[in-house]
């Protein structure tokens, strides 16, 4: 395998990402963006959607989440680059869809670190003597009051220093802090399921499926899937992998099993803890309060006093530890589309650490504006969550057609089934996304259609603007008819933001659960229409190579010939 030794390419002048992040890091870097703030009250809202069935919810996003894992685990030990959900596509399809990708993975990253920062400011905010001093949060509306955000900003600024000073420093610190992630979530079943655990509560308030089937569905937008989600950090950060080839997809694949099973076993110990009288009627309230803490509730209730005061403090750990890892992930992104030249070429500028340090300021100045008085966090969740489900998307689509076009390539981790499991995995990701309801599908579509304006902007501004080939449009075209597509059918489907049938789209005419055939049947068209319109092998090849730096430590395994001034350890 190659490796990146020095700090600059010899001959080209050029900083390089550094590879010295091993599997430990990167399994972390995944795990930590697993477990933030989704798990603290992903139990609580699934249970409203779902009651008890809620545990299919989360059974039903492991399905989902996992599939989807697999194919990035191939496409990231092929493509061991930075930004990878973003490149991938750009490698199929051209540097339009490219755009298309990377620009829906950066709203979702650049927009979970101010929120799981919000997030931990809303949890200490529960806590009485922070609430009396600190005056964190508007009682009105749970949005920051100048104090928090303050303290907000402080939150922000420590961890742009963390990932300024070198990605390195940043997997260890947020290794520990991910240890202490695990095991509080951990401890926390064990107690609840040993002092308070009433077998009866999965059958109380109406039956296991209290709320029918359309119920676990609405669960997974409403913070099931968003709190699953993150597997795909390790992948942002395949060009500072030490072995990519082989430590990514280890990585993917420990961090999913660890958080999947630890999701499920808080669902189990969740519903088992609540006291029977509050579920015996129904679940739309199954704590009567403390809602924001509900696990806090739970051990108080069952006299561990104690757990809820472990919960307060993980409460803030988790979240910040999550915010870090999303930091430092949405600057690779920027990163890697500076790099392509799709964004001002700032961005790819590297400091003598290999830190792309204006993509990491510009993470910080948005996380700034996303503090503004902005909807609560919970409500930004449905948001975040159709945002990674497109970002996911286009993952399937990525992988068919690289086999197709780039069959020669090294693939270190090889995905069984694909034939069938991509195009599964397309049409998970479009369910996920009709799930999330029309009023949320239009607001993340337009702000693809926003990072479009952006991108033609920053294209005439430019001295030397990307060159856009009738390939580029070609594997562009089958974007915004997906797209259009999505907000279609959430337009006629039968969600919304607050679940099943509670207004819906604004027709609301689908049958229910023939909803259900009618996204896969159109997302089997867009898929194989999709396929059709990637580009030629050639123009796979000369993508690829254009991302020699990220690519710096596997150009001798995949034929594209030696960089200059790379040392090659063979």
């Amino acid at each position: 395998m190659t490796e990146v030794t020095g700090r600059t390419a010899t001959g080209t002048g050029q900083q390089q990402l550094r590879r010295n992040v091993g599997v430990f890091g990167l399994t972390m870097l995944s795990l930590g963006s697993i477990i933030g703030s989704g798990w603290l009250l992903g139990a609580y809202k699934a249970a409203t959607h779902a009651g008890p069935a809620s545990l299919l919810s989360w059974i039903l996003a492991t399905l989902i989440l996992g599939v989807l894992a697999l194919i990035h685990a191939e496409l990231g030990t092929a493509y061991p680059v930075a930004g990878g959900t973003a490149r991938f596509p750009a490698f199929a399809f051209g540097r339009l869809a490219g755009f298309a990708a990377g620009w829906s993975a950066w709203l979702q990253a650049v927009t979970l670190a101010p929120i799981e920062v919000e997030a931990s400011l809303t949890y200490l905010d529960n806590i009485g003597w922070v609430n009396n001093h600190l005056h964190l949060l508007n009682q009105q509306n749970s949005t920051l009051t100048g104090s928090g955000f303050a303290w907000a900003t402080v939150l922000m600024a420590l961890f742009t220093v963390v990932n300024l000073v070198g990605t390195k420093s940043m997997s260890e610190s947020n290794s520990v802090t991910v240890i202490w992630k695990a095991a509080v979530p951990l401890l926390t079943i064990v107690v609840l399921v040993a002092l308070s655990f009433h077998p009866g509560n999965f059958h109380a308030g109406g039956g296991f499926l209290a709320k029918g089937p359309e119920g676990v569905f609405a669960a997974l937008p409403a913070g099931v899937v968003f709190a699953a989600q993150g597997f795909e950090q390790c992948i942002q950060f395949g060009g500072e992998a030490r072995n990519p080839q082989k430590d990514i997809s280890r990585a993917i694949l420990i961090a999913m099993l660890v958080g999947a099973v630890t999701y499920i076993l808080l669902e189990v110990a969740f519903i088992g803890s609540l006291n029977p009288a509050t579920v015996a009627h129904g679940w739309d309230k199954p704590i009567d309060k403390g809602a924001f803490g509900p696990y806090a509730t739970l051990a108080t209730a069952s006299g561990a006093g104690w757990l809820a005061y472990v919960l307060y403090a993980d409460a803030f750990v988790s979240p910040a530890g999550t915010a870090l890892v999303y930091l430092g992930a949405s600057s690779r992104l920027t990163y890697a589309q500076g790099h392509a030249r799709e964004l001002p070429k700032t961005f790819a500028r590297l400091t003598r650490r290999g830190i792309p340090v204006w993509a990491v300021a510009l993470a910080f100045v948005i996380g700034e504006v996303a503090f503004l008085p902005f909807p609560s966090w919970q409500s930004l969740v449905g948001l975040v969550t159709s945002a990674t489900a497109i970002m996911y998307a286009f993952a399937p689509v990525a992988l068919t057609a690289l086999r197709k076009r780039d069959p020669q390539r090294p693939r270190p981790y090889r995905l069984k089934g694909a034939a069938v499991i991509a195009p599964i995995g397309f049409i998970a990701a479009n369910l996920v996304i009709y799930w999330g309801g029309f009023d949320t599908t239009w607001k993340i579509e337009s702000g693809i259609g926003v990072g479009f304006v952006i991108f033609a902007v920053t294209q005439v501004c430019k001295k030397d603007p990307l060159p856009i080939t009738r390939a580029d449009w070609k594997g562009f075209a089958w974007i915004p008819v997906w797209l259009a597509m999505n907000v279609l059918l959430g337009y006629v489907g039968n969600y919304d933001s607050n679940g099943f049938r509670s207004g819906g789209g604004e027709l609301a005419v689908l049958p229910n659960l023939l909803d259900l055939l009618v996204v896969a049947a159109a997302s089997l068209a867009v898929y194989f229409w999709a396929i059709s319109l990637a580009v030629t092998t050639e123009e796979v090849n000369e993508l690829v190579a254009q991302d020699e730096v990220g690519l710096a430590a596997v150009v001798g395994a995949t034929g594209l010939g030696e960089a200059p001034g790379r040392t090659s350890a063979l």
